[in-house]
């Protein structure tokens, strides 16, 4: 019997051996691209009946090669990098990792949110250069008497909220597509010129969209409290980069800290990379050494939970009329018989 192809593409610097190793036990045949190259995964995937993708953009024209593929399991939480109408216009499942990091995502943004409050950036730079608190002009502000402002509040600034509540004096958040029933209490829900005017600290945690994509802009910045503060631990296109320079230039923003940019890694001569007001990291809010095993494991589980039970265990595209008869049944998907 003709075992069933699983393609993982991309990896970046995760070890896809634990996946490999799931999927190649439940009768899988694993091939590993370790490209974002559509040629090279078509080459890989030209008979394969699942994807497993990091940022290799998954559209038409690669699919048109992919003949057989039924399923795209992203390994992230994001799956922007999939062309999801034309999944849904195909047939096919698509999931994500909604759980795989939240924790890691949020702490993140909030030691960044912290830093910043806390001026440490400035006060390490103090340090180094021979310094010491008398040296020290950038007086912090008092956290409990700051605002957090969340754009999006979905399960990542849920958390986030949770976890900031005893440290910030308030937090608030604006979301448009989050039912009143399931707004937690302690968090004041706020139109969106609102919580631009009022927070202190403004944390981006939207997904990319046409309608999102430099939401963060000159018009936003100026909206912004004088001296406030921006985390962006979501998508690095959220933001306007050269507004985002021009309101720290200016004083406007008094900081900001990015986990995320518009291209990645930024440009050696980036401002972005020297700005002495921005706090960075290199796209590793969700790295610790249990979302890694999580990131490679779970996009295997889903592809083997739509194999034997017909449904993947996280999808965020269902095929319409689906059945949830297994992938495995004879005639079914091309599987064998």
């Amino acid at each position: 019997m003709t075992r069933p192809v699983a393609v993982i593409t991309d990896t970046e610097e995760l070890d896809p051996e634990p996946g490999v190793r799931l999927l190649t036990e439940g009768g899988f045949d694993v091939r590993v691209v370790g490209s974002r190259d559509p040629e090279a995964i078509a080459a890989a995937g030209h008979d394969a009946d699942a994807l497993i993708v990091g940022y290799a953009r998954i559209d038409s024209a690669l699919l048109d090669r992919l003949p057989r593929v039924r399923i795209v399991a992203t390994m992230s939480a994001g799956y922007d990098m999939v062309d999801t109408e034309e999944a849904a216009r195909r047939g096919l499942w698509v999931t994500n990792l909604p759980h795989a990091a939240t924790e890691d995502v949020a702490v993140h943004a909030l030691a960044s949110a912290l830093s910043l409050v806390r001026r440490l950036p400035q006060a390490d730079a103090v340090v180094r250069s021979g310094g010491w608190n008398e040296d020290f002009t950038e007086v912090p502000r008092r956290a409990s008497e700051t605002t957090l402002g969340l754009v999006g509040f979905g399960r990542i600034a849920r958390t986030l909220a949770r976890l900031a509540a005893p440290v910030f004096g308030s937090v608030a958040a604006y979301d448009p597509h989050l039912d009143d029933a399931d707004w937690p209490e302690g968090v004041e829900r706020l139109g969106l010129d609102d919580l631009v005017a009022r927070a202190d600290v403004l944390s981006l945690h939207t997904p990319s969209t046409p309608e999102t994509r430099g939401m963060a802009d000159a018009a936003m910045f100026a909206r912004m409290r004088p001296g406030s503060l921006l985390v962006n631990v979501s998508r690095g296109d959220l933001v306007d980069p050269q507004a985002l320079l021009d309101a720290l230039d200016s004083g406007q923003l008094a900081g900001a800290a990015l986990d995320v940019f518009p291209v990645e890694p930024p440009a050696p001569d980036d401002r972005l990379r020297s700005h002495p007001r921005i706090q960075l990291s290199p796209h590793s809010a969700f790295l610790t050494d249990t979302s890694l095993r999580a990131y490679v494991l779970e996009p295997a589980r889903n592809i083997l939970g739509w194999w034997t039970t017909g449904r993947p265990n996280t999808p965020v595209v269902v095929p319409a009329g689906d059945s949830a008869v297994p992938a495995n049944t004879p005639l079914r998907q091309g599987a064998p018989a």
